[in-house]
């Protein structure tokens, strides 16, 4: 029996693989990434963060005997959690890499939770940081790929595309309205490119579901975009430009991308794994802001270029285009970003890999257990 705990959001990814919630839900203004900005962690409190930890603090407590295992998955906080059961528990540092500053610091009471002798493995989602955090003493740590791989196949043929047109995949992120402000800005840069460029090009936007078409022609009209069965359409310089917008084929729409305009978290971390170069303007947040894409920039390296975080949006668009055709044309650079995804993220099959490992510590507690019944 696996059960799931969601500390942030209401947990969609794991009712949608018909996992059963067992902790409190209540959805925050930051997402979680308060980090990035106080104010949003200021929102979080007045929005009952402090309510809601202190129910999740008495639920983990009222279950924690239900369970051999815990994995704990992000930061400190899922770990804390990990930690308080009193049972044996793996991590997966999915939020921390060597990358961002070159040297993994991790915080004292991570540290602690990490040397502690109930944690049995500690997954890292890079093999640099795995080589990083070994050197630090963490003997348990090991790196199996990166599971956000392991989903991007795709078995029917969703979309079309125009043989020797370059094609952009627009990823404006997961959150609203957050996402909807970011493809307002994208449809910016597309507007500006069409403009400044002699050749043709093809779109699509891969979306979420929670994005509905009444809200794809809302925020098309604001920018004189029609909206039209699938389709954002605008007569451009008396060129009729259409961005295809899909729900539920990112990964067929990412793996035929010749570049990606990218403002979003993990989805720019898949294209960047499948070798895809990487256009990102800032956003105004409060996920994905210039502090957020500069991080991934660093994390994720020499496929992501990140636009300064000029006042004027015009600007953010023109230095976007400039990268777009600068890039495309590029092809050495291009072959570069497919040794670089690989090097970053490996292959497929983290996923099974990492099972694998959680099976293994299942079947040790069930040794230890037996052990202690027959003394």
């Amino acid at each position: 029996t696996i059960d799931a705990f969601p500390i942030v959001g209401v947990g969609k990814s794991y009712s949608n693989k018909q996992f059963t919630i067992v902790s409190p839900l209540q959805p925050m203004p930051s997402g979680g990434i308060f980090y990035l900005n106080p104010i949003n962690f200021l929102k979080d409190i007045f929005s009952g963060l402090i309510g809601l930890t202190i129910k999740q603090f008495k639920k983990i407590n009222q279950i924690k005997n239900d369970y051999e295992l815990i994995v704990a998955v992000g930061d400190v906080v899922p770990l804390f959690f990990a930690y308080l059961t009193g049972k044996n528990y793996v991590s997966f540092m999915v939020a921390t890499s060597s990358y961002y500053e070159g040297k993994l610091k991790i915080p004292w009471l991570m540290e602690l939770l990490l040397r502690s002798p109930r944690c049995k493995k500690i997954f890292v989602k890079d093999p640099f940081t795995l080589q990083d955090i070994q050197q630090q003493g963490f003997s348990n740590s090991i790196f199996e790929g990166y599971p956000i791989m392991d989903n991007l196949d795709y078995d029917t043929d969703r979309i079309s595309l125009k043989a020797d047109v370059p094609m952009i995949a627009l990823l404006c992120g997961s959150r609203l309205p957050e996402a909807l402000q970011n493809l307002q800005l994208q449809l910016k840069v597309i507007e500006k490119l069409i403009t400044t460029s002699d050749r043709s090009w093809q779109f699509y936007a891969a979306l979420v579901p929670s994005i509905t078409e009444e809200d794809l022609q809302e925020t098309g009209e604001e920018l004189g975009w029609q909206y039209q069965s699938g389709k954002l359409v605008k007569t451009i310089e008396e060129k009729q430009v259409g961005v295809y917008t899909v729900n539920n084929a990112f990964g067929e729409i990412i793996s035929k991308a010749d570049l990606i305009l990218g403002m979003a978290g993990t989805a720019v971390e898949q294209a960047v794994g499948l070798g895809k170069p990487i256009v990102q303007t800032p956003g105004k947040g409060p996920q994905f802001t210039y502090r957020f894409a500069e991080a991934q920039m660093r994390l994720l390296g020499m496929n992501v270029i990140t636009i300064d975080d000029f006042p004027e949006q015009d600007t953010i668009c023109e230095q976007a285009v400039e990268q777009i055709q600068r890039v495309i044309n590029d092809d050495a650079f291009l072959q570069q970003c497919i040794v670089n995804g690989q090097n970053r993220f490996g292959g497929k099959g983290a996923s099974e890999g990492m099972a694998k490992h959680i099976k293994n510590e299942m079947q040790n507690n069930e040794m230890q257990n037996a052990k202690q019944e027959n003394n």
